[in-house]
């Protein structure tokens, strides 16, 4: 289905505007759970630019702007830092790549909505086609070759490729707990407490 845009695409690709909702099938019990503990852990700004490959100008003017803000904690002032989730990474990556392509920062938005409404396993199954100017959801191998047969997606991004590049990268940088503030090295905080019985041992 189309994210943005007015064109028509091919069938099972339908224009989806702003304000829309989709028909998403549950997350299995899994995923949920994953999902959950990930959000006990957040990221600051430096880390969240290094695993999405982008400036800290553009995290602060995306914040700013209200197209990708910490789900976390926003900035409070200038003694707070932001702290961003393990998904907002993900749709901070995705966004640069749309930017990339010449997607316009209009329909970015739209699609950074629609990004967040979504269930974790809905991200990780989802390709975002895009012509660069209408960017388009597509759930099954069948709809991206319908969009590219129909000539209009020009270029692919796979979300769950993306969710893999972004959990690699910050698996080597420093996350934070949310609940205690306490700095973990990488993503995984089973990993630390290993590293710290090594270190004991």
């Amino acid at each position: 289905m189309a994210i943005t845009g007015d064109g028509m695409a091919a069938e099972g690709a339908l224009p989806l505007h702003a304000g829309a909702t989709a028909n998403c099938a549950p997350a299995p019990a899994a995923a949920v759970s994953g999902d959950c503990e990930a959000q006990n852990i957040g990221y600051r700004g430096p880390t969240a630019c290094a695993a999405a490959g982008i400036t800290y100008r553009q995290l602060d003017y995306w914040a700013r702007t209200g197209l990708v803000e910490p789900s976390i904690r926003p900035a409070y002032g200038s003694g707070t830092q932001r702290l961003y989730s393990f998904r907002d990474v993900v749709v901070l990556k995705i966004v640069k790549r749309l930017l990339d392509t010449g997607v316009s920062l209009q329909n970015i938005r739209t699609a950074v909505q629609h990004l967040r409404a979504r269930g974790l396993a809905d991200l990780t199954r989802m390709t975002l086609m895009s012509d660069g100017a209408t960017v388009y959801e597509c759930t099954s191998p069948d709809q991206v070759v319908d969009l590219l047969q129909g000539g209009q997606g020009v270029f692919g991004i796979a979300v769950g490729v993306v969710w893999r590049d972004v959990e690699g990268a910050l698996s080597q940088l420093h996350g934070e707990r949310v609940d205690t503030g306490e700095t973990l090295i990488g993503k995984n905080p089973h990993d630390e407490l290993a590293r710290r019985r090594n270190r004991a041992g």
